[in-house]
């Protein structure tokens, strides 16, 4: 690269000189204008050419060549990491939808459970009420059933002193043993049972 730099201001002087130099010799001889073909300078001018070619080409075309294949060598890895860059894209692409699908499934599960687990909740408070509802009912019934019997014996000791009573009014004694009650309550259970 050092050498290149420092025959190229040789190389370039030479080319220009070259030429002003063979046209100044023959300008004596010959006479000169722009459709005048002079041979010496044809000559040279191919002789300096060929100078140049073989210059550049043991100099510069090395540097150039080296320069152009560092750069496609470059763009070659460029290309390739471009190329993994895109096919890892592609790859975390579908990766994110498969997880995004499973994350769409796992949540409708979760829902569907979720629903499952409300019904069955649902359906266990309902059997519940239901079962308390007719615990009640039926505590209910007997409650109203056993004061219904009260009721009734109570009607019963209540119609025995009355009928007691009455009786003994009617005899003119009073009634009030045991056994005139025992009679009394056998008779109003024969009538009961009569209807």
């Amino acid at each position: 690269m050092k050498q290149s730099q420092r025959l190229t201001p040789m190389i370039v002087g030479l080319v220009t000189l070259t030429p002003a130099l063979a046209a100044a010799q023959h300008a004596a001889e010959e006479p000169t204008g722009p459709l005048v073909v002079n041979g010496g300078l044809a000559i040279w001018t191919l002789v300096v050419f060929g100078l140049l070619l073989l210059v550049l080409r043991r100099f510069a075309w090395p540097v150039v060549l080296g320069a152009v294949q560092e750069r496609e060598a470059r763009l070659e890895r460029q290309i390739a990491e471009t190329e993994r860059n895109r096919a890892e894209s592609a790859r975390l692409l579908e990766e994110h939808k498969k997880l995004v699908a499973e994350a769409r499934s796992s949540a409708a599960g979760i829902i569907a459970e979720a629903r499952a687990a409300g019904d069955r909740e649902r359906a266990l408070a309902v059997e519940k009420t239901r079962t308390e509802q007719s615990e009640l009912l039926e505590r209910a019934r007997r409650e109203i059933q056993a004061e219904r019997e009260r009721a009734v014996v109570e009607l019963r000791r209540d119609a025995v002193d009355l009928s007691l009573a009455a009786a003994g009014k009617l005899v003119g004694a009073r009634l009030d043993s045991d056994t005139d009650r025992k009679l009394v309550t056998e008779y109003l259970s024969s009538l009961e049972g009569a209807h």
